[in-house]
């Protein structure tokens, strides 16, 4: 490294800043001297600091870098070297890193976290199908640019197949999953571990393996008790049950990729992208024209299917001009959304009450199967928590369990009278579950962007106080 406090001199570039350092490298901003005069950051690797390891891992970075290109992933523009060092040019994040926004909230929204969780999954997704894993994944190496995060600092990639095996000690501890400390063999699956604890730390202002010393770290670490959620944490039931898959001690145990990416508190769908405006707009055609044929009930799913990506593209839109347009259409289709959820449930409320009656018959013809009773009394406790207005996972549990033991009386049922009925009121449950389902989606959309407050950039933040914000109408329509 050059010597004194001078940045060290390269052709094309003025560094300027030193924006942090670690054992080989030491990254700075600088500027294009030419042209555009433009921003970058420059990593400057000493090469008296490098030993065969470290030489290797820097030419894997390089190699990784140079191929990736990826809205969530920074971008590697060049490398130099002279005598004395190696640089990496590469692109400028204005934001500073998650650590450092962390910090200075000290604690994410659920809705902010998840946004960013969408950005990290979508780079991970990226890498995962060229099978190259990160190793080291931690607040300090993602990067913001605007109101977007990029995965940073590839030192420690490899390129790995999920079932390749590695022995070396790679990353930091309090992000490392249990497997890298205690067996020493690893493999891609250590970077789901690491998106676990990013996510925890989001949400509650600390990683899961907080310690005041190395020794208490090394202990929790080793333990082999299970990875609890703060107690009082308040996190809707899909980001706990991914923050417990990703936080499992076995890897085998652990969330898969395909899991993970999958995941509902993912929702890769529905993610802000250049192509949620595309999808709304298709799926807001298919509506219009269901509308016009009268089919109210099919319309209506794809008036809420559309509206699901109308949100993202609100968000995803910076031209205020255009998004304040976008908003107006949106108006529309909420309220021709709002007229077809009344139409639709005068219609449904018709037809579960003619199912109440078979229900009733049902029960009596169900005496001799014990199994099956319960089932139908399980069911009942639902539509009568479902009927006062208890819309929550708990009544959503008791349809799927009396739906799960139905569909199995149903396989062993001979033809008859029973078995229709008992078809039929199967019909009438999944339709009741899914439009609780899709209604309590929906609620969950409408608080997550009617709060939206995240400080992330002015055109997040507009959607809430130019004085539109989204009514629970467009929400609370659903699949009936």
């Amino acid at each position: 490294m050059a010597s004194g406090f001078a940045p060290p001199k390269l052709a094309d570039f003025i560094l300027t800043e030193k924006l942090g350092s670690g054992t080989y490298a030491t990254v700075y901003k600088a500027y294009r001297k030419v042209d555009s005069r433009e921003v970058v950051a420059v990593k400057v690797v000493s090469k008296k600091s490098l030993n065969k390891h470290s030489m290797e891992n820097l030419l894997t970075e390089i190699e990784i870098l140079k191929t990736v290109r990826h809205p969530h992933i920074v971008q590697l523009k060049d490398f130099q070297w002279d005598n004395e060092n190696i640089y990496l040019i590469l692109e400028w994040c204005s934001g500073g890193d998650l650590s450092r926004f962390i910090r200075s909230q000290r604690l994410l929204p659920e809705r902010v976290a998840r946004r960013f969780l969408q950005q990290i999954a979508c780079a991970l997704q990226f890498l995962n199908e060229r099978n190259i894993s990160h190793l080291d994944l931690k607040p300090q190496n993602i990067l913001l640019s605007g109101s977007v995060l990029k995965l940073a600092d590839f030192g420690f990639a490899q390129y790995m197949s999920p079932w390749d095996e590695q022995s070396s000690l790679r990353g930091s501890p309090l992000y490392m999953a249990p497997e890298m400390v205690c067996r020493r063999q690893y493999d891609s699956r250590v970077d789901l571990w690491s998106v676990g604890v990013i996510l925890y730390e989001a949400l509650f202002g600390r990683p899961p393996f907080a310690s005041r010393s190395y020794a208490e770290l090394e202990e929790k670490i080793r333990s082999d008790k299970p990875i609890e959620l703060p107690p009082g944490a308040r996190v809707s039931r899909h980001c706990r049950d991914l923050l417990l898959r990703l936080l499992e001690r076995d890897p085998e145990a652990r969330i898969t990729f395909a899991q993970f990416f999958g995941h509902p508190f993912v929702d890769l769908e529905h993610m802000p992208s250049s192509e949620s405006l595309g999808k709304a707009k298709e799926l807001v055609l298919q509506a219009v024209q269901k509308d016009q044929e009268g089919e109210r009930s099919t319309a209506l799913s794809l008036y809420c299917s559309a509206l699901e990506h109308f949100v993202p593209a609100i968000h995803y839109e910076n031209d205020m001009q255009r998004k304040e347009a976008l908003r107006q259409k949106v108006k529309q289709y909420v309220s021709r959304a709002e007229e077809l959820k009344a139409l639709v449930a005068t219609d449904n409320k018709i037809s579960f009450e003619e199912h109440s009656s078979a229900r009733d018959i049902l029960r009596e013809m169900a005496r001799d199967q014990p199994r099956l009773l319960a089932a139908l009394n399980l069911a009942s406790t639902a539509i009568a928590k479902d009927e006062v207005g208890e819309e929550d996972y708990d009544t959503l549990d008791l349809y799927q369990q009396s739906l799960g033991e139905m569909l199995l009386a149903l396989a062993a049922e001979p033809q008859g009278r029973r078995r229709e009925l008992l078809h039929r009121e199967i019909k009438s449950l999944m339709s009741r579950a899914e439009y609780l389902k899709e209604n309590m989606k929906m609620r969950e959309t409408q608080t997550a962007v009617s709060m939206d407050r995240e400080p992330l950039s002015e055109s997040v933040r507009t959607w809430n106080y130019t004085g539109h914000p989204i009514t629970p109408a467009m929400y609370a329509c659903c699949l009936q």
